[in-house]
């Protein structure tokens, strides 16, 4: 199954509903810190949508949430490696992607054979607070020179006007949170998220 090249990362089922119809063809659902006996039903709405949009549908964390509700995909954090069940994920017949920082997350992701691996922060970021500073774009290119034919997703800082730089350092997928939720016109900001990645 192949990726889109615009990769947004919402935090509810309201945001998938006002950009799913706009064409967004690959989108996490990112909710933290809910117990996960509420989240499933949420999560099989996202993908109950997502199917009805012709989307792939990517559930940041909540594998057993995930599995339950026939999703194709996870995305899970270096901290979440440590409690995720992979080989039931497998089972499962789910793709994984991994959030990496530096190279020793690097190692640990390639050694867990992920579909495709993110780097970020490549740019400051003001979602969450990070130990990390903003990777950068040589970055990019040695990640990807790293990977090889994994799908590399650049995350952190993302903008419209960046993409074509982040693409030419060599991400295959570009991942977009604030510049979209922040804009004064979300809609409007995604349209042009689709337009500057065909």
């Amino acid at each position: 199954m192949k990726l889109g090249r615009f990769y947004p990362i919402f935090d509810s089922l309201g945001w998938l509903e006002r950009t799913l119809p706009l064409g967004v063809k690959l989108v996490q659902l990112r909710i933290k810190n809910r117990p996960e006996a509420e989240l499933r039903p949420v999560v099989a709405q996202a993908q109950a949508l997502c199917r009805r949009h012709g989307a792939v549908l990517v559930v940041n964390d909540y594998w057993r949430a995930a599995i339950d509700a026939r999703c194709d995909w996870v995305h899970l954090g270096q901290e979440d490696l440590d409690t995720a069940d992979l080989p039931a994920l497998r089972r499962a017949g789910l793709k994984v992607g991994i959030s990496t920082h530096d190279h020793a997350e690097l190692d640990r992701a390639l050694s867990l054979s992920p579909d495709y691996v993110a780097l970020g922060p490549v740019y400051p970021t003001i979602l969450k607070k990070m130990k990390w500073e903003q990777q950068g774009l040589e970055r990019v290119t040695e990640w990807k020179r790293l990977i090889g034919d994994l799908p590399l997703v650049a995350i952190g800082g993302m903008s419209v006007e960046r993409a074509a730089g982040a693409f030419e350092a060599g991400a295959d997928i570009l991942s977009a949170v604030t510049d979209i939720t922040l804009n004064d016109d979300p809609e409007g900001r995604v349209r042009q998220w689709i337009e500057a990645v065909r």
